[in-house]
């Protein structure tokens, strides 16, 4: 190949690659903004105490967390929160420093209601999880039922990398997905299935795992959904 043509080749490979991203970045915002619309849609119109996830007591997450031993001045973050309970329990318990993520602001403004008052010791992050650049790191992140709505490769290692970069060394990720005997679906979007392995073998470079269970999860209709729990210290 002679030279005029291998800057030919290289030239074209660039603008290639160059359009690639672009095109999945613009693909990518897109979805963002279709996700934002439709969890907003379900909080605004929806009785969220008959919705499928819906926990009066997140007893798992509870009895989890209890036994990491963590004490009420580290700095812990549930993702997807939504107008979920686990921030209730968590100032109950005298935790200080809890921030709650969720992609819909509505969701968030109901959690804020219903807590009154207190909801002012909280910081409230409305945004899609993977927008999310967080200014400090956690001792505790806990995911019901976020992680496996990404089902794209690379937003699964946007996830990866996140959790990476925003947890203390010795500090504790609890993730909770639909196992591979759970529903392919929930409110209506495709998930990713995920067995204890698949989980432990996903986080395994930054991340020891020291509990995990299956456990199904009674719906307000009475089904039962399957979920895969895991929960890793930061090495």
């Amino acid at each position: 190949m002679g030279e005029t043509n291998k800057q030919e080749f290289v030239t074209q490979v660039t603008v290639k690659g160059d359009f690639l991203v672009h095109f999945y970045l613009s693909i990518k915002k897109e979805m963002e903004k279709i996700n934002k619309s439709h969890w907003e849609n379900v909080y605004q119109t929806k009785d969220t105490t008959q919705v499928g996830w819906f926990q009066g007591t997140p007893k798992v997450s509870i009895d989890l967390i209890s036994g990491t031993k963590i004490s009420g001045t580290t700095s812990v973050i549930d993702v997807g929160g939504g107008d979920g309970a686990l921030v209730d329990w968590l100032l109950e318990e005298g935790f200080e420093k809890i921030t709650v993520l969720d992609i819909s602001a509505s969701a968030l403004e109901k959690s804020k209601i219903r807590l009154g008052e207190p909801s002012s010791k909280v910081l409230w992050e409305a945004c899609d999880i993977l927008d999310f650049e967080p200014k400090k790191k956690f001792d505790l992140w806990h995911d019901r039922a976020v992680f496996h709505f990404l089902t794209n490769p690379k937003d699964q290692q946007i996830y990866r990398r996140l959790v990476e970069c925003s947890i203390h060394s010795g500090g504790f990720l609890l993730v909770m997905t639909f196992s591979k005997s759970g529903p392919t679906t929930c409110s209506g979007l495709t998930v990713q299935q995920y067995d204890i392995q698949d989980l432990e073998e996903f986080f395994v470079q930054e991340f020891e795992l020291i509990q995990s269970l299956n456990y199904d999860h009674i719906t307000p209709s009475g089904t039962a959904q399957n979920y895969s729990v895991a929960l890793f210290r930061r090495k």
